[in-house]
């Protein structure tokens, strides 16, 4: 078992340094900061499956960091929760395949409300519909699943959330983001004490 655990952690540790680093992530970061910071619009991301469970989690890390985010399920979109989308957002799809039903599905709605609306892809498939349809494509590298049946998304999303944390850290340095911007969005919890701790340091 412990010789299993180990290779887990040995592949996806393989998956990540191979996760290639171009300039889609300047672009990537150029049009959130200037739809987000420049003309005050958001950050919506989506995804189905576990690819939304990542697009959720870094929804909200862009949110803390001081880079308003939301994430808006594709099959909701169908029912009402498009209207969230307003003029000035930016959307951040994740889908491994690159042909995920559901987000080419919210492209196509997406562009019904505001035509010109930017797509930031991450997947594993650079030759998939979204990949041509992205302003910014981020691409996972396509790493094997670590799962044994070679099915379970598992190394897929670990590389997705990499590239996402890689975004929020980039745009956190780019925005001058401190510790006491974060206190004021992160009030409860250990962290809300430590920011406001660190907030009280550096003021000293």
């Amino acid at each position: 078992m412990k010789e299993t655990i180990t290779k887990v952690i040995v592949q996806e540790a393989l998956a990540i340094s191979k996760i290639p680093v171009t300039d889609e992530y300047s672009k990537a970061l150029d049009i959130i900061f200037q739809r987000v910071h420049k003309k005050k619009g958001k950050l919506v991301a989506s995804g189905m499956g576990k690819a939304g469970q990542i697009a959720q989690n870094i929804a909200t890390t862009f949110s803390s960091t001081g880079t308003p985010a939301v994430f808006l399920h594709p099959s909701d979109s169908q029912h009402g929760d498009l209207g969230v989308i307003q003029e000035n957002d930016v959307l951040l799809l994740i889908s491994n395949s690159g042909k995920t039903r559901e987000i080419l599905e919210l492209v196509e709605l997406s562009a019904n409300l505001y035509k010109d609306i930017p797509l930031i892809v991450i997947s594993g498939n650079p030759d998939g519909e979204l990949a041509k349809k992205a302003n910014a494509f981020l691409y996972t590298g396509n790493p094997e699943e670590v799962c044994p049946l070679g099915l379970t998304p598992s190394t897929s999303t670990t590389t997705m959330t990499v590239i996402g944390d890689a975004l929020v850290v980039a745009m956190m340095i780019r925005i001058g983001f401190t510790s006491q911007d974060y206190a004021k969005r992160h009030h409860g919890g250990y962290l809300g004490y430590k920011s406001r701790e660190l907030s009280k340091n550096s003021n000293q």
